[in-house]
């Protein structure tokens, strides 16, 4: 066998994050030996987790990561995910330079898994509103999508990811196969209460999240167990109580036997034949030793997160795509966008100080978009979703010293209810906000640097200023006090939720790819990462790449059978 047959798969996918774990897991159950690619090392599940299980004692620094180890890490550090229990998990800004035409965090995890091990787990579907909001407003251009294309697929992943939630009955919020929900406090309930009596069209429900509050076969089948509620998730959970590539989508590839796995594998470009007119393979640098490799197959998906996928198609040239694979419309890489987390409000509540909270659990309140939903009210489009917790916290001791000091100490006292709830706003994307290759600067491994311009606008700052408004109005109905509006300043990319483009859309002339996140221009070519969204929404996205990606693999896999590919 030849070099070449060695290294032909019938699909292959690139990066192993959500929606890249996903595509390993859809084709290898379909039957194609696929070879899945990623950048960094590869993480194993439970076995290179190194502090799933520490105490806070038994890390050196209490947590905190050294000055000059941070300095390696000056973009990832300003995410809070950045711990010394986390930064293994995050990559240091030399491995990945790109160049800021604008203010953006471009918040990276090369290792197998990425950003899975990470997130935050939110995990809402959108409905009709969200898909319909480019038609309606205006602005991008219409999804080729409704909600019926993607219900039953959302189905499909919600119940091997496993997502606990309520059926709250919400027609901008579209309830889903749901395990026994996570609790609201009692201040969450509370507040729950007043809004729905003052404000019928806002709701405070249980945040929908992929941790198992109770575990099923289809989740026993790949090890998985329940989530333990320790709020450790960012660590690597041993039980495998939330659902990451590490936990779930990787161990059922391997299972089907039909899983090559190659970590340390930089992608320099996708290769394109002019008279196949289709593409043949990808071209790899090994991060470990720079040599160009070169891997072959008749089927690709590009889920290598936004930014990367982006830069991987606009350095895909050839002499039919001078501008990047598939870029006919002259539009990869533009109107990008991202959500909007510069909103935070507190407050506190001196009720209910009988009670305190049940226990730790892994998830929030979330209040629904309710701006602009059935008709444009407000001066800015679109709008925002938000999350809220409540707790009551230990008093300060800091005013003893000495003796009184020690007795404070041993003699904690729990204070006031304090409120908090986070912004999570839908931005536009703009023509001018995009990513492209710069022309000199070039990475370790000799692939183009990308330069990013994205940024806030006008829309963005009367959104934030009218959270701020509605919330302090239903905080103060609710009785709590000591309200402050907080603007983060967070930078967009920070929040990890970077969307756009390689958009999906029906015309080829303003989009990338078509209903079933097919290249217009390069029928084998799949992306169903972020980079393929029309539009942001308020919810989380990545429930929504999970069921894109499902859907586009089973069409690949059909068109193959039929030799469309």
């Amino acid at each position: 066998m030849g070099q070449k047959d060695k290294n032909t798969f019938d699909a292959i996918v690139i990066g192993s994050g959500i929606s890249g774990g996903w595509s390993a897991k859809e084709l290898t159950e379909k039957g194609l030996k696929t070879l899945l690619l990623d950048r960094g090392r590869d993480v194993k599940h439970v076995t290179d987790y190194p502090t799933m299980m520490h105490n806070p004692w038994d890390s050196p620094h209490r947590g905190q990561v050294p000055i000059d180890l941070k300095k390696e890490y000056k973009t990832a550090s300003k995410n809070f995910i950045f711990t010394e229990a986390t930064s293994h998990f995050l990559t240091k800004d030399g491995e990945q330079p790109y160049i800021q035409d604008k203010p953006y965090d471009w918040i990276q995890a090369y290792h197998v898994g990425g950003r899975s091990l990470l997130w935050g787990r939110h995990t809402q579907r959108w409905s009709d509103f969200d898909f319909t909001g480019p038609e309606r407003d205006g602005f991008a251009v219409d999804w080729p999508i409704r909600y019926n294309d993607l219900a039953h697929w959302y189905s499909y992943v919600e119940k091997f990811a496993g997502i606990s939630g309520n059926k709250d009955g919400l027609e901008t919020l579209p309830d889903g196969e749901f395990l026994k929900p996570f609790e609201l406090n009692c201040v969450e309930k509370h507040f729950g209460e007043v809004v729905k009596s003052q404000y019928p069209d806002r709701h405070v429900i249980s945040a929908r999240t992929a941790n198992l509050s109770q575990a099923d076969k289809i989740h026993h089948s790949v090890g998985r167990s329940q989530c333990q509620s320790r709020t450790l998730c960012e660590r690597g959970c041993p039980y495998g109580g939330y659902f990451s590539s590490n936990s779930a989508t990787l161990p059922a590839a391997y299972q089907t036997g039909n899983l090559t796995l190659k970590p340390h594998s930089v992608v320099h470009s996708i290769i394109y034949d002019e008279k196949k007119n289709k593409a043949t393979g990808v071209r790899v640098i090994n991060a470990l030793t720079h040599d160009m490799e070169e891997y072959y197959a008749s089927i690709i998906f590009v889920n290598a997160s936004p930014l990367a996928t982006n830069l991987i198609l606009l350095n895909s040239i050839s002499s039919r795509f001078p501008n990047g694979l598939g870029n006919d419309s002259g539009i990869l890489g533009t109107h990008m966008a991202f959500h909007s987390y510069r909103g935070r409000i507190t407050a506190e509540y001196d009720g209910d100080l009988d009670k305190t909270t049940g226990g730790k659990r892994p998830t929030s309140g979330y209040i629904p978009r309710f701006r602009n939903v059935y008709k444009q009210e407000t001066d800015f489009l679109r709008g925002y979703a938000s999350n809220l917790t409540a707790n009551r916290v230990i008093e300060n001791a800091k005013e003893h010293v000495g003796e009184s000091l020690k007795h404070a100490l041993l003699n904690q006292k729990l204070g006031n209810w304090h409120i908090n709830v986070g912004m999570m706003g839908e931005t536009i994307p703009k023509a001018h906000s995009t990513v492209r290759l710069d022309n000199q600067l070039k990475d370790k491994y000799g692939i183009p640097q990308l330069r990013v311009s994205i940024g806030y606008d006008e829309n963005d700052e009367k959104m934030l200023k009218d959270f701020h408004q509605q919330f302090t109005e239903m905080y103060t109905a609710a009785g709590f006090h000591n309200i402050q509006t907080i603007d983060t300043r967070r930078l967009p990319g920070n929040e990890n939720h970077e969307m756009g483009g390689v958009r999906m859309g029906r015309d080829p002339k303003t989009s990338m790819l078509n209903a079933f996140n097919q290249l217009h221009h390069c029928k084998n070519v799949f992306v169903t990462d972020g980079s393929c969204m029309t539009s942001t929404s308020t919810q989380n996205p990545s429930l929504t790449y999970m069921a894109l990606t499902a859907r586009a693999v089973d069409y690949a896999v059909k068109e193959k059978k039929r030799l469309n590919l």
